[in-house]
């Protein structure tokens, strides 16, 4: 009783004792508190960013009508187009500017020269922001710090019919716009103050309850126990650090901090947070059990032993004490070179081999080791070796090296320089450590008398610049030995130890590997290089339809399988094919060279465009059926998806018929140099089926352009699709050049510093037949009209000066004139082409295609189509949308 009486609170202490942070109500209150803080404030910042998001959309909503309304304005066509718009649109702006309560309307041309502003200084200037969507008829909006601070600005296109021939631009200040939002700020900073108030008494209410909770053990009770248990654990010498389970420090004696480096207010932070040794870190968090663990810790070296807190049913955690260990300080130097040495390979490991390039690797791997390793180092190689190929073995000596990398502190040394061949002599410690394929360590460079021997007056220049002392290894990778790498120290450095051996041999060893699978990809990127190169066209073939000129470029990092042609057609005409594999490597040039083997063999059945793509299509997706079956059977294996463009040109109509399965559009240049890229549509990949293919055509005015690429030429990493068609039709828009100066134009203009895709690039330039060139007749269904139509062909071909094909050609005409009368029905048309050969063409109006056969001796016909192979040099059957076309190409001697 006497106790109780005497533990009389005054309410200052009790107010005390709630407000501690280190009792629980305390904890409580503060906690409280920051909830209810939070809220006012997460309300307050909600408000701001609403009055602020409202300030926005109502500064576009007001710029965009007042854009609109002024660009939409009677009489703004004209004005544009006259011969003074700034003169006319300043007042006219101004006055719509002070009515639409915005900050400025500017008017522009084209190009965004201003035609009207604010401030008239800026009148005849480029307008700041963004007009490219606006050149292509769509609005603009976008915030900007313009002249007048932070604005949010409209541009809106003005078109005439359809085009754009100007833009009007609208803004204000986004601060001029006031929101609703504002005036609630005040109300939740009021409901927040009395929302604190009832927390603050809610906690002081609880705080009463814990109190006697706590059976009358009072603030200074609680303080003599903790001054006590504070005494005794910073008085110790040892540190002392108690963790919790969720990795924050609860305790830390002065000893710990001193030791460790702690900051004062270390309790309660994560000890990931702290800075520590990674070592250390992981320790203490971990509750491992530790005794007399040495972990470096700055220049000291500290005795650790850790034991997890919650074996014995305690809260989880970990308590550890910590003792300097000086006397371990040689240890610890040991230590540190071991732990260097560690980090340099560990370095080596992630810099070196980053490229498939031999050189590249090499460089890396000079770079990783001067100069933390060494001052100066060189990587030597066989020649096989750049070019992918295994030096060959020999016993007579090192082979000849050529030096691909050198790096060091200095540029001016004696040393071989990079690039330049040179051959070991044998008593040399590089030529020793070649042929044995062991490292070769030389402390003192003055001492070695082999090494002297392979340049005298050399080696004396280098002994002269600083050289004292070299580690030589081996590159040698799967049992290929492929060049040396040699570590060199100079003045200032400590010579090398038989301890660096290993560490050099280490760093040579990863290297050596990453080296070697760069050697291997080179071989196989030239195999494959080798083999796309034999799968594609080896030139243009002979035909007088078109002008083509050609580049191909493949990819530098790996081979694709972007593949282009041209074909002759019966007719003088000619089919152009531009394609593009998906994917990189062997099976994309393999894929590339069966897809260009079966256009050339549709082709041949003088298919149309869009039906030749879909048996492509067919194909395609035969040989992704085939790769799923192979993958399911545990094979690797690719889908080979492509995309391709076909096109045929006829010279007697300058008609072209183009289709494409996922193919980016062609360009077609007209004689003027006007550029278009014509709407041709667009089917899906090759091998996605499900759609069919359409064809276009198009009339080509003679000495008209048409250009066909891949995607490699237009779009890489630092360009996207649009951009490269903008250049290209830029670079095209230039009249009378020759299909060569064209591709070599576009190249200049889009070739990308870093090739990572395929480039084909085909330009083809129109040419028409004369009309004296070609003769045509229309006969009736009349046997009788074959003697008419042999003189009628006997006369055009005195006129070519042909008498030496009368024969043959009459011959030729005759039987196929009567195969038409006999087996067909309606009209039937002859033609003559006088080009590089004397093409004959019979059309009519039936779909069945003739067949050669053998003729018995007893039968009465059948032979007329066996004379025309025998006496043309070639001849078949394409069929047309009336009917079939037959025809015979006779050589002109």
């Amino acid at each position: 009783m006497a106790r109780s009486q005497g533990r009389s609170w005054r309410p200052s202490g009790r107010w005390f004792a709630v407000a501690s942070t280190r009792s629980v109500a305390g904890q409580m209150f503060v906690l409280q508190v920051l909830i209810v803080v939070l809220l006012v404030v997460a309300a307050a910042v909600t408000l701001l960013l609403q009055a602020r998001s409202d300030r926005f959309q109502a500064a576009r909503d007001r710029s965009l009508a007042a854009a609109e309304a002024f660009a939409h304005g009677p009489g703004m066509v004209a004005t544009l187009r006259g011969p003074d718009p700034a003169a006319v649109l300043q007042p006219l702006a101004e006055d719509a500017r002070r009515e639409g309560g915005v900050d400025f309307i500017v008017v522009m041309n084209r190009q965004g020269i201003r035609y009207s502003h604010p401030d008239p200084r800026l009148i005849g200037k480029k307008f700041v922001g963004t007009i490219g969507p606006s050149l292509q008829g769509h609005i603009t909006v976008e915030e900007v710090n313009g002249p007048l601070g932070e604005e949010l600005q409209v541009v809106v296109p003005v078109t005439d019919r359809g085009r754009v021939v100007g833009m009007v631009a609208s803004g204000m200040k986004v601060s001029r716009v006031s929101s609703a939002a504002d005036r609630l700020l005040p109300v939740v900073l009021v409901a927040g103050a009395i929302a604190l108030l009832l927390a603050t008494g809610g906690t002081w209410l609880v705080s009463r309850r814990l109190r006697r909770q706590t059976h009358g053990l009072g603030p200074a009770e609680m303080t003599r126990m903790y001054e006590h248990h504070d005494a005794v654990l910073h008085a110790v010498r040892e540190g002392v650090v108690i963790v919790g389970g969720d990795g924050r420090v609860m305790l830390a004696n002065d000893e710990a901090r001193r030791l460790l480096g702690l900051p004062e207010d270390v309790e309660g932070r994560a000890v990931d947070g702290l800075g520590l040794d990674p070592r250390m870190a992981e320790l203490l968090v971990s509750r491992r059990v530790a005794t007399d663990e040495v972990i470096p810790v700055g220049e000291l070296l500290l005795a650790v032993n850790n034991r997890p807190t919650d074996r014995g049913g305690g809260p989880p955690g970990s308590v550890a004490t910590l003792r300097d260990s000086t006397e371990l300080r040689a240890l610890a130097g040991k230590a540190e070179v071991a732990r260097e040495r560690l980090r340099l390979l560990y370095d080596a490991s992630v810099a070196v081999g980053t490229t498939l390039d031999v050189r590249t690797t090499a460089t890396e791997l000079t770079k990783v080791a001067s100069p933390r390793f060494c001052d100066y180092a060189t990587v030597d190689l066989a020649e096989p070796v750049l070019h992918g190929e295994e030096p060959r073995p020999s016993t007579a000596g090192a082979p000849e090296l050529r030096r691909v990398a050198l790096s060091g502190v200095r540029d001016d040394h004696p040393l071989y320089g990079a690039g330049e061949v040179h051959r070991f002599a044998a008593p040399t410690p590089q030529a020793q450590g070649f042929m044995s394929g062991h490292p070769v360590l030389v402390a003192e460079l003055s001492d070695s008398v082999g090494w002297r021997t392979q340049d005298p007056a050399r080696t004396q220049q280098i002994l002269d610049y600083g050289f004292h002392s070299l580690i030589t290894v081996p590159l040698k990778a799967r049992g290929v030995l492929m060049g040396i790498v040699n570590f060199w120290r100079a003045e200032g450095s400590e010579p090398f130890e038989e301890e660096d051996l290993s560490l050099a041999e280490e760093l040579a060893a990863r290297a050596a590997v990453c080296i070697d699978n760069a050697r291997r990809f080179t071989r196989e990127h030239a195999m494959a290089v080798t083999l796309q190169h034999s799968l594609l066209p080896r030139g243009v073939p002979e035909q007088s339809a078109l002008d083509i000129a050609y580049r191909y470029l493949p990819a530098q990092a790996g081979v694709g399988g972007d593949w282009f042609d041209v074909i002759p057609l019966p007719g003088a005409r000619v089919a152009l094919v531009v394609g593009d594999v998906v994917g990189h490597g062997l099976h994309a040039a393999a894929t590339m060279g069966r897809l260009r083997t079966a256009v050339q063999n549709f082709s041949s059945l003088d298919l149309p465009p869009d039906e030749l793509l879909g048996h492509l299509d067919e194909l395609v997706a035969r040989i992704d059926q085939e790769a799923a079956e192979a993958a399911e059977a545990g094979e690797e294996a690719a889908i080979a998806g492509a995309t391709c463009l076909y096109a045929i040109y006829d010279p007697t109509s300058g008609i072209c018929s183009l289709a494409r399965a996922g193919h980016p559009l062609p360009a077609v240049v007209g004689p003027d140099g006007d550029v278009t890229f014509p709407e041709l549509p667009a089917g899906p990949p090759l091998g996605v089926g499900g759609m069919p293919f359409e064809a276009m055509e198009l009339t080509l005015p003679e000495g008209s352009s048409l250009v066909l690429y891949t995607d490699g030429l237009v779009e890489d990493r630092r360009r996207d699709f649009d951009t490269g068609l903008t250049i290209l039709a830029h670079t095209l828009a230039r009249p009378g050049r020759t299909p060569q100066q064209t591709c070599e134009a576009v190249l200049e203009a889009l070739l990308p510093a870093e090739q990572t895709d395929d480039i084909a690039l085909l330009a083809a330039r129109t040419r028409i037949l004369e009309p004296g060139q070609s003769a045509e007749w229309e006969l009736p269904a009349d046997p009788a009209v074959v003697g008419r139509a042999r003189s009628d062909v006997t006369r055009q071909l005195e006129e070519w000066g042909l008498e030496e094909a009368l024969f043959t050609t009459e011959l030729i005409l005759s039987e196929l004139i009567t195969n038409a009368i006999r087996h067909a029905s309606g009209p039937i048309r002859v033609r003559l082409l006088r080009e590089r050969a004397l093409i004959c063409e019979v059309s009519d109006t039936s779909s069945t295609a003739p067949h050669l056969r053998y003729a018995a001796a007893e039968d009465e016909g059948g032979r007329g189509l066996f004379l025309v192979a025998q006496l043309a040099e070639r001849w078949g059957t394409r069929y047309t949308p009336e009917g079939k076309v037959i025809w015979a190409e006779l050589p002109l001697t």
